[in-house]
């Protein structure tokens, strides 16, 4: 039998998502020498980015403010706020070309820092940040974002680190590195491997990791997700569980959420959050990259190539 186009044995998804670990304590070795161009104590800091880089920015936010190191907010770059102050801009993007992050930065230049996180410093992202991080080793041949969004976060999170304590709850880079490893190495759950649908829940900073999920799932697997933040399920969108079909809890679920999904016959995972042999949740979130992987595979679609996207979007007419 022949290797369907994007098993995990040929994709480059695949070995991206394997690399994390190693590229997460790699960029946490890297932060003081980036000191200089990230966020200080008490800053007021907006993150922006597109897609995946957004979802890394809504969880770094709410990291930051936890941690007690500044206001921070996050933006999708076409919805930033027109008007608003603040002390530093902190850009995600992989490519340095996304059409909406070179605007956004063009229009703020000169009203404060601006640093961008990218994987090639040599893109016009440069040409309108203040200063560059430059995550080359992070980069990825495929498509679809794994290790340059989780390794961005990584980066983020060894900062909040190195500037005081960590919110209660929060592992430190190195233990969420160890778990990665387990997370790349555990069989996956089987019944999200048959589910024909999957609901990604998240609270607090974990949220953005759910979101990211669902975002896997639909871009390498063509797959029926949704995300939504945990005390958000029972406000609705429990309405579609039921057997067959799956609930997937990043970080400590909330108090009664497993029952009310156990009784709905809908497939429930939770294994990460604060008890002892659980997942850090953005180590959690590579068990469901593989997830998107395996399942591109079972349907014969290749995760390397989603439909309808490109490496970045940059829009026709557009200009910084």
């Amino acid at each position: 039998m022949s290797t369907p186009p994007g098993s995990a044995h040929t994709s480059h998804t695949s070995r991206e998502i394997a690399s994390q670990p190693d590229c997460w304590r790699r960029t946490a070795a890297s932060v003081t020498d980036h000191q200089d161009v990230l966020p200080r104590l008490g800053e007021r800091v907006a993150v922006v980015g597109c897609g995946t880089s957004w979802f890394m920015a809504l969880a770094y936010a709410e990291l930051r403010e936890r941690a007690g190191q500044g206001e921070t907010d996050s933006f999708a770059a076409s919805r930033f706020p027109a008007g608003r102050r603040y002390d530093r801009i902190v850009a995600l993007t992989r490519s340095g070309t996304t059409t909406e992050v070179l605007d956004l930065l063009a229009r703020l230049r000169g009203q404060a820092p601006v640093t961008a996180v990218t994987a090639d410093a040599g893109t016009p992202v440069a040409d309108v940040a203040d200063g560059v991080i430059e995550l080359a080793y992070a980069d990825e041949k495929s498509v679809v974002q794994t290790r340059f969004a989780t390794t961005t976060l990584a980066l983020l999170r060894a900062h909040l680190e190195s500037g005081g304590p960590l919110p209660r709850g929060v592992r430190t880079i190195a233990q969420a590195a160890a778990d990665a490893e387990r997370a790349v190495a555990t069989p996956l759950p089987e019944e999200m491997c048959a589910a024909e649908q999957i609901t990604f829940l998240g609270d607090g900073w974990a949220y953005g990791l759910a979101l990211e999920a669902g975002l896997k799932m639909r871009e390498a697997a063509g797959a029926w997700t949704e995300a939504y933040p945990a005390m958000e399920y029972r406000h609705g969108p429990i309405s579609i569980a039921r057997p067959g079909r799956g609930t997937w809890v990043f970080g400590p679920a909330p108090h009664g959420l497993a029952d009310d999904v156990a009784r709905t016959g809908v497939a429930y995972v939770a294994e990460s959050g604060d008890a002892a042999g659980d997942l850090d949740p953005l180590s959690d979130l590579v068990r469901a990259q593989r997830l998107a992987v395996h399942l591109a595979g079972a349907r014969g679609l290749d995760p390397d190539r989603p439909r309808a996207l490109s490496r970045s979007v940059v829009l026709a007419g557009a200009h910084a």
